[in-house]
């Protein structure tokens, strides 16, 4: 759901006021209020006092959760002029003109689109990720550094694993090996025996080929 709140007749000029206003779009209301209390421009408090507005409008008005606005658009349109003279040389006066703007803030508590889904900013209390991040750590773009020393950390595990995979020896290989060497070792008369079937066979093959 959507709610307005309007402030008109700002002294402010419309320019300066988007410059501000734009910062903050796509942010929650609480994110955006911190951004704004820290811009070191004119603007920021006008665009900050309309902003908490229409969030107690939704909160008062319509019992919307305060935690769930967001800042859906905020619409800078030029107002009247108020015209004044400066004093000039010779007698002369020069135009002044103190120009003013309207401020529309919208807040909803509805999900944003995946096109205009904004990062956060502002890492506020309570929310995973750190640094402003509400993404996943799985999902947050690295930087190269980070990413150089994660495949480093990546290619050392690797090449431990294969090391230790080497030197590992199955039991069971080198039991049957020992064994056989033993079993040859004290039997000799069976090697003898097996040396003369395999003359036999070759004699054998030898007639055949005759």
């Amino acid at each position: 759901m959507r709610v307005i709140a309007t402030a008109k007749s700002v002294r402010i000029t419309s320019r300066k006021a988007k410059l501000v206003a734009d910062s903050v779009i796509g942010l929650p209301v609480a994110e955006a209020l911190a951004v704004l209390s820290f811009t070191p421009r004119h603007a920021a408090k006008e665009v900050a006092k309309v902003i908490k507005s229409a969030a107690a409008n939704a909160e008062h008005n319509y019992n919307l959760e305060a935690s769930s606005l967001r800042v859906d658009r905020i619409d800078v349109d030029q107002a009247g002029i108020m015209k004044r003279f400066i004093p000039k040389p010779r007698g002369m006066a020069g135009s002044l003109f103190k120009r003013m703007s309207h401020l529309r803030c919208y807040v909803t508590d509805e999900e944003p689109a995946p096109d205009r889904r904004r990062r956060s900013v502002v890492a506020m209390p309570g929310r995973s990720g750190g640094q402003g991040s509400t993404r996943p750590a799985a999902t947050r773009r690295r930087r190269p550094a980070q990413l150089r020393r994660a495949q480093e950390a990546a290619t050392a595990a690797a090449a431990t694993a294969t090391e230790e995979e080497a030197l590992e020896v199955p039991e069971t290989t080198a039991g049957d090996e020992i064994e056989t060497q033993e079993t040859d070792a004290l039997d000799p008369g069976a090697a003898e025996a097996d040396a003369g079937e395999a003359e036999a066979d070759a004699a054998q093959d030898d007639e055949e080929k005759d």
